[in-house]
Order: structure tokens, then sequence, then C-alpha cells
């Protein structure tokens, strides 16, 4: 298990002596909980993400943050909060996770292009006694890319870690897409507004 440590100034409001532990290697979901302002520990395993085909759209990525969660849930501490996450793409009823390979990306971001699709957040905030789980949805408006485009995308920024083949922060975020309806945090890899109103209510202040 790896262990990293991040101490931000003053926040808006305590945590009541509640330390947040983040299971996430994602630079991206990590600079926006630090852009949160907590103080918060990272700590890493790997996990099995498999999940059974009879799961649909928003289910999956609730399921897969909750079966994150249950990895650290015995090594909690009394005053730990744990945020487990994980981040699908659907175009309709299909269902994209990482590519493997660059054509694999290629393809998914050619299946996406000129149209509408959602990028689905599942959250879950854990401690010893207590287990809160939501989801956030965003629509994503990609323009008609052409293919060479796509292609230099891909072999440029190498999205292999980013589920639908794409960061909205890169250039094909810049370039390609039309218009979110939404949170665009969301679409980076964490819901920061519903995770700040849902750790209030975890906490209940």
């Amino acid at each position: 298990m790896s262990i990293t440590t991040f101490t931000m100034p003053p926040k808006l409001f305590n945590l009541q002596g509640h330390r947040l532990i983040l299971a996430s290697k994602s630079p991206r979901r990590q600079e926006l909980l630090k852009g949160l302002g907590f103080d918060f520990e990272v700590r890493t395993k790997e996990i099995d993400e498999d999940y059974s085909d009879a799961l649909v759209r928003e289910e999956i990525p609730l399921y897969l943050s909750k079966k994150k969660a249950e990895a650290f849930r015995d090594e909690l501490k009394a005053n730990e909060i744990l945020i487990t996450s994980d981040t699908v793409v659907c175009l309709g009823d299909a269902v994209f996770n990482k590519p493997e390979t660059p054509q694999e990306a290629v393809d998914m971001i050619l299946s996406l292009r000129g149209k509408a699709h959602e990028v689905i957040t599942g959250v879950c905030l854990t401690s010893v006694n207590n287990q809160s789980a939501f989801t956030d949805i965003t629509t994503v408006t990609f323009s008609n890319l052409d293919r060479s485009e796509i292609e230099f995308y891909v072999d440029v920024y190498k999205p292999f870690d980013k589920a639908g083949a794409y960061g909205i922060q890169e250039w094909i975020g810049y370039a390609g897409i039309e218009k979110i309806d939404g949170s665009y945090f969301n679409v980076v890899g964490l819901p920061t507004q519903k995770l700040y109103v849902e750790l209030k209510k975890f906490l209940k202040l």
C-alpha cells in the first residue's frame, strides 16, 4: 500500500477531528481534492475492477466505488473518512472504461465524436461506523473531429488511464468539446461541489 500526505491552508469548515483518506492514484483526483482546501492522505492499493454484466450505467461506478472502499474498511481508524470513486463514460447503454491500446482509444473517441454522451462518477464516503455513496452525471458534446485529429490526440496524450479515452483538461477538451451540461470537474474525475455538500452531510454539519 502506498501513502502520501497533503497539508493545506486553513479551511472554511473543519472536519471535527476526522482525517480524509483519498484512495486514488489519479493525480487529477488528488488535485481536485486539494482544490477544496482539505488536508488529506492518499492510500492506494491494486483493486480488481471487474463488475457484473447485469450492472448498467450509474450502477457500475457506484458499485466499483463501494468495492474499492471494502478493500480499506478493516484498516480504517475511528477518526478517518475514506473517499473512493470511479468514473465511466456512457453513450446510450454502451459503457466506455479505460482503453488498453491506442487503437481502442481511437475507436472510443470515433464513437463519441459528433454526439452527446454522459460522464458518470460514483463516490463513496466510508468511516468505521458509516457509509454514504452518490453519483454525479455530466453530459458532454463532442464536435465532429477528423480521424487524423483523434489519432494525433491519442498519439501525443496517450489517454490510457482515462475512461472514454480522453481528458477534458487536455488538447481534445480545448479543440473538440462543444459544450457540457453539469459539473466540469466531474468530467476531470471528481464532482467537487457535490462531494463538498455530501461531506458536510456525512459529518452532520
